[in-house]
C-alpha cells in the first residue's frame, strides 16, 4: 500500500451549496466507461488504498487552480489524492488545490479522438503548472492518438520528465508510479494496474467474477469428490458385506455336507 503524504494543516470547509460546474458535454471522454468504469478500477483503487476519508479517487472531477484573477479548471479522467478532505471535494464536485493545500498526487488521462492532442500538449503544461507530481497518459489504440501507448511524467523542479516505460511483450508496456507504488500496464489495449508488493494485479469486476466462478466450481468439484468418495466407501462396504455373507453361506454348506 502506498505511504500517504502528511495531511495539510487544516482541511477546508465546504461552502454550503457550492459546487463546481460538471465537465462540459463536449469534453466528456467515453473511454472512461471502457477502461475505468466498466472494469471497476475507481472503487478497486479506493479500497486498495484504504477507503479513508482523507483519500480521493475520482473521475471527471474538476481540478481547480487559481491563475491570475481566475480559477482555471481541468477535468482529469482519473484523479488520486492522499491526505486531503475528500468529502469536501465530493460535495463541491471539484478539487481546489488552493483549498486542499496541495495538488493531487496522481492524474491520468485516457486518449479520445477529440481530446488526445490537448492531453499531451496544453494539458501537460497545465498539470505541471498546477504542481501535479505525476501525470500519466493511456492510449488504448496503441499510439494512434498519443505518441506512445503508455506514458508517464514525473515533476522535477517544476518541469515534467518522462518516467521509464518498459515494453514487456509484443502487446505489453509497463511503467511504475512512485506516487501510487503501482505499475501501470498497457496490455493488448487494456489498462491494468499491478501491485509489485502483493505480486498481483488489481482485480477488475471481471476478474472478481471469474474468481467467484472458480471458487464455486472448486466447491462443486470438492463436493462431488466427497460424494464419489462416500459412494466408493459404500460400495466397498456393500462388497465386503456381500463377501462375508457368501463366506457364511459356503461355511454353512460345508457344515451340512460334513454331517
Amino acid at each position: 500500500m502506498t505511504t500517504k503524504p502528511a495531511k495539510p494543516a487544516a482541511h477546508p470547509r465546504v461552502k454550503p451549496g457550492f459546487q463546481y460546474p460538471e465537465r462540459p458535454e463536449s469534453e466528456r471522454n467515453m473511454q472512461n466507461s471502457i477502461h475505468l468504469d466498466f472494469p471497476g478500477y475507481q472503487p478497486a483503487l479506493y479500497f486498495h488504498f484504504g477507503a479513508a476519508d482523507d483519500l480521493l479517487v475520482v473521475s471527471e472531477c474538476a481540478l481547480v487552480y487559481p491563475i491570475g484573477d481566475r480559477n482555471v479548471r481541468l477535468y482529469p479522467d482519473l484523479l488520486i489524492a492522499f491526505g486531503v478532505d475528500a468529502p469536501s471535494a465530493i460535495a463541491q464536485l471539484g478539487y481546489s488545490i488552493e483549498e486542499q493545500g496541495k495538488p493531487p498526487d496522481f492524474v491520468l488521462e485516457i486518449a479520445s479522438e477529440n481530446t488526445a492532442l490537448n492531453d499531451y500538449t496544453r494539458k501537460r503544461d497545465r498539470y505541471a503548472e498546477f504542481g501535479v507530481p505525476e501525470y500519466w497518459r493511456f492510449d488504448p489504440t496503441g499510439g494512434d492518438r498519443y505518441p506512445a501507448p503508455l506514458a508517464g511524467d514525473l515533476l522535477v523542479d517544476g518541469e515534467y520528465r518522462p518516467i521509464p516505460i518498459t515494453q514487456t511483450g509484443e502487446n505489453s508496456y509497463w511503467g511504475h508510479s512512485a506516487a501510487l507504488n503501482l505499475d501501470l500496464c498497457w496490455e493488448d489495449g487494456k489498462l491494468r494496474w499491478y501491485d509489485p508488493v502483493a505480486g498481483s494485479y488489481i482485480l477488475t469486476h471481471e476478474d472478481e467474477r471469474e474468481g467467484r466462478i472458480a471458487e464455486r466450481d472448486a466447491r462443486i468439484a470438492e463436493q462431488e469428490a466427497r460424494i464419489a468418495e462416500q459412494e466408493a466407501r459404500a460400495a466397498e462396504r456393500d462388497a465386503r458385506i456381500a463377501a462375508e455373507a457368501r463366506i457364511r453361506e459356503l461355511e454353512e454348506e460345508l457344515r451340512r455336507r460334513s454331517e
